[in-house]
């Protein structure tokens, strides 16, 4: 009798935790969609209403009947190919080196090869020009050899050394989760070295190569930040869209330019989600059943000296970054001078560094958060429509920086015109949202919140449910139990994600540049104006104080993130 009167107030008591639980979830479901509306969704959407719209129409029919414009369209399409192919080209050469090669100087070189990441985007421009340009000291000075590098050549050397380390995380994976026991079956019937590459290797990274040179692609043709700097004459759509805004304040012919620049960006990358979403995976087997059996042969050597010529080559372009921050005229007057640095350090670039650090540091922890919650609530919460979250979330590296960019642009500063002159009042005064910091803050989120995201969804996906079932059952929410449970599991991906989005913050170029104002001031932004003045010695001091910035961001995000709680399996209780 005591059962049956002590038995109906439980009854509300799960109901209301059940409530409580849908409740947490739905408002953090609510926060991942405003965010993706606000900072993806609607710029975009504006970008997309004003191409459509009736004004923009006949824009489309003088585009491709223009020979100047279907030159532009041509010109991204081949630069996308070449740097696509180069750069997986490079990053398979450094991936085969650490995983096929028994050479040494294979931690040497990974590091070198992870330079690029750390840096900011014209550092590898600004010092290609100093070496290699006109009067460059490697071209001129060394070689006497009338050299442009201004074109698609120098833009294909540069965009290929600043993204093949994409390529090269990516593949490396790749190459030590293969299955050896093919390779060792192919060696035991006779098989040579070359024809095991050829026939067995290759085949089984197809694949693999495929998904890096996508990806690639729709860097390089959305890449704003060399073609500012070392394009020439060579003008491609992302650069051509910049013009229209900064340049002829042509609203309308920008968002034209960025519709025809999202077509192939967006369908490259969706490609290659689909391409790496196949479930058929023949190149990993599980536990490897063989062993890698490096090469030792003579043919070892020049692998490694192709690999060694691009690491030399890299090595050269920082090296000058770091000595053109602390001479006069690097390459003319070699005399030791601190005047770049103490205007960087002290002078008119202490804004900019104060101002970039803090909005740095104020986006990176709310983007590595939003990209562990999306990929959480897409794996364990959302069986439906967790694709489309996923998808949504990451649509800040899907849709190129200078798009996005002149979607803040149409969506937050909306244009006026004063007689027939169209004026941004963002870009001269700015308004309450874009002419302040917040829209660089949702912009820095929005581009960082798909490394978390990726590395989130891996790390879940690892991770067996049954842990956060126990904690659900014993009371704990939803919410709680990613906080006290999944999130100190998936730790690494928290730290990886918060690194890499610290360092696409400090460094992002195509979509802050069109959002800076005179109250705000960005270092990429200060670098840009000092590498097209021809202020190299600047440049290369912002370059340098910058790469010092991202470390030591490394540093602090990794103390930080390294003293979270881990759980242990208790002694007492052994997995049978």
């Amino acid at each position: 009798m005591t059962a049956l009167v002590g038995s109906p107030p439980a009854q509300p008591s799960r109901a209301r935790r059940r409530r409580r639980r849908e409740t947490s979830v739905a408002l953090a479901i609510a926060a991942c969609v405003v965010l993706v509306l606000a900072g993806s969704l609607f710029p975009l959407g504006t970008v997309l209403a004003s191409a459509l719209s009736a004004e923009a129409w006949p824009r489309y029919a003088r585009f491709f009947t223009s020979p100047v414009d279907l030159r532009i369209l041509w010109n991204t399409l081949v630069l996308g190919v070449l740097v696509g192919l180069c750069g997986t080209a490079i990053g398979f050469l450094f991936a085969f080196v650490q995983t096929r090669l028994d050479v040494p100087g294979k931690r040497l070189l990974h590091l070198i090869a992870l330079t690029p990441v750390v840096s900011p985007p014209f550092a590898v421009a600004t010092a290609t020009i100093v070496l290699f340009g006109r009067r460059g000291m490697v071209t001129h000075d060394l070689l006497g050899v009338e050299y442009d590098v201004y074109g698609l050549d120098g833009l294909v050397f540069v965009q290929s050394l600043s993204l093949f380390p994409v390529a090269y995380l990516g593949l490396l994976g790749m190459m030590r989760g293969l299955d050896p026991a093919m390779e060792e079956a192919a060696m035991t019937m006779g098989a040579s070295r070359w024809r095991v590459f050829r026939t067995v290797m290759l085949p089984l990274l197809a694949p693999g190569l495929a998904a890096p040179f996508l990806l690639l692609f729709v860097e390089a043709v959305a890449d704003l930040a060399n073609p500012l700097v070392v394009s020439g004459d060579y003008t491609v759509l992302a650069s051509r869209a910049y013009l229209a805004v900064t340049g002829e304040y042509d609203t309308t012919g920008a968002a034209v330019y960025s519709l025809i620049l999202l077509v192939p960006s967006v369908g490259v990358f969706v490609a290659q989600r689909y391409w790496l979403g196949r479930k058929v995976r023949t190149t990993i087997t599980g536990r490897p059943s063989g062993s890698v059996h490096p090469v030792t042969g003579w043919v070892r050597w020049p692998v490694l000296a192709l690999a060694m010529l691009v690491a030399l080559v890299i090595v050269g372009l920082y090296g000058t970054m770091v000595a053109g921050g602390v001479t006069r005229v690097f390459g003319v007057d070699n005399a030791l001078t601190f005047t770049h640095l103490r205007e960087v350090l002290l002078g008119v670039g202490q804004e900019a560094l104060k101002d970039t650090t803090l909005l740095a540091a104020i986006a990176t922890p709310v983007a590595g958060g939003f990209g562990l919650l999306i990929a959480w609530l897409a794996v364990r919460q959302l069986a439906r429509t967790g694709g489309w979250l996923d998808f949504a979330g990451t649509l800040g590296v899907a849709v190129p920086g200078t798009v996005l960019g002149i979607g803040y642009v149409l969506a937050y500063r909306p244009a006026r015109y004063v007689g027939d002159l169209l004026v941004l009042p963002g870009l001269v005064g700015g308004s309450a949202v874009a002419g302040g910091a917040l829209a660089i803050v949702l912009a820095y989120v929005v581009r960082s919140v798909p490394a978390g995201l990726r590395t989130g969804t891996a790390a879940l996906s690892q991770l067996h449910p049954s842990l956060e079932e126990a904690s659900r059952n014993l009371g704990a929410g939803p919410l709680r139990t990613f906080r006290k449970v999944t999130l100190p599991l998936i730790r690494p991906a928290l730290l990886t994600g918060l690194s890499y989005g610290f360092a696409r913050c400090m460094t992002s170029v195509s979509t802050i540049i069109l959002l800076v104002t005179p109250g705000t001031h960005i270092i990429t932004s200060q670098i840009l104006s000092a590498a097209n003045t021809g202020r190299y010695g600047v440049a290369f001091a912002y370059c340098t104080v910058l790469t010092a910035i991202v470390l030591a961001g490394f540093g602090v995000i990794r103390l930080l993130v390294g003293r979270s709680a881990t759980l242990h399996r208790s002694p007492g209780r052994q997995e049978r």
